[in-house]
């Protein structure tokens, strides 16, 4: 792990990193914000997965979220969106793949397979560095997101019952597989067979029977995505059918953008506070 930069905030300590990815066979970013409780003992952990075009600053910068971690206690921990360099393949015309654009997944299709491993990078290979290297109690960590970050926390959590004390998510994309968006993405990455879409696709793992105990969902009604890309109803349809209790909050006038992320950053902080005990 190398240290990029090292500031104090609210008496903890704001972070960015790099570590070596085999993972995603190139250097990785991420930033972690300590806590001062951190000094004497371990704290839990919320991971923090940024949308597309961000990367680790897009959260640090904008998100809000320091004061109200430090006096909670908690570890913030922001992964990039995706492997990066001139090595990486790409499309630099488009927006929605590629480099900013991994969508929290392991891409099984060349050229993208050497690369484009988020999964792995997020759910083994960084946990592993978080816990050698930061006061972080492993047992007690929390999932939230945006965007495409939002459907990467959703799945994650799905997918590792136990493992997230907590998930919830701003205006995540709740079922990449048909939205506009996303779609294309999935193609490239997973291949055209889409049963392979499905183990990434929140709304379709409900169906098929994975489960977490609750989620908390804001949505701006102004989002200009949420027609065609977000569709949280979806989401809302799949939690009643299976019994997963599920708060979804429909927030008048905001759109998708961080002013509306920073306004809700301390609701999210104070629900999983409480839930990691």
């Amino acid at each position: 792990m190398k240290i990029i930069s090292d500031a104090k905030a609210h008496s903890g300590r704001q972070g960015v990193y790099t570590m070596e990815s085999d993972a995603c066979s190139c250097d990785m970013s991420f930033a972690v914000f300590t806590p001062p409780q951190a000094k004497e003992h371990l704290c839990p952990v919320v991971w923090y997965l940024s949308g597309l075009t961000c990367s680790h600053a897009n959260v640090m910068d904008k998100g809000e979220y320091r004061q109200l971690a430090a006096e909670l206690g908690l570890i913030f921990v922001c992964p990039d969106t995706s492997p990066r360099g001139d090595q990486v393949p790409d499309e630099p015309d488009n927006w929605q793949f590629g480099q900013g654009a991994g969508f929290y997944l392991d891409a099984t299709q060349a050229p993208w397979s050497h690369h484009y491993r988020m999964e792995t990078h997020i759910l083994d290979e960084l946990p592993r560095l978080i816990a050698a290297h930061f006061a972080a109690d492993m047992g007690r960590q929390a999932i939230m997101g945006h965007s495409m970050g939002g459907h990467g926390a959703l799945t994650f959590a799905l997918k590792n019952p136990g493992r997230f004390r907590s998930c919830s998510a701003f205006a995540p994309i709740v079922q990449p597989s048909t939205a506009d968006w996303s779609r294309p993405a999935l193609e490239k990455y997973l291949g055209e067979d889409e049963s392979g879409w499905r183990r990434h696709d929140a709304t379709q793992l409900i169906a098929d029977g994975a489960r977490c105990d609750e989620l908390l969902i804001d949505q701006g009604t102004a989002d200009t995505f949420l027609e065609n890309g977000l569709q949280p109803w979806l989401l809302e349809e799949a939690c009643r059918d299976s019994g997963i209790a599920l708060t979804l909050r429909m927030q008048e006038g905001y759109d998708h953008s961080y002013n509306f992320i920073s306004t809700f950053m301390g609701d999210h902080l104070l629900w999983h506070a409480e839930r990691l005990g």
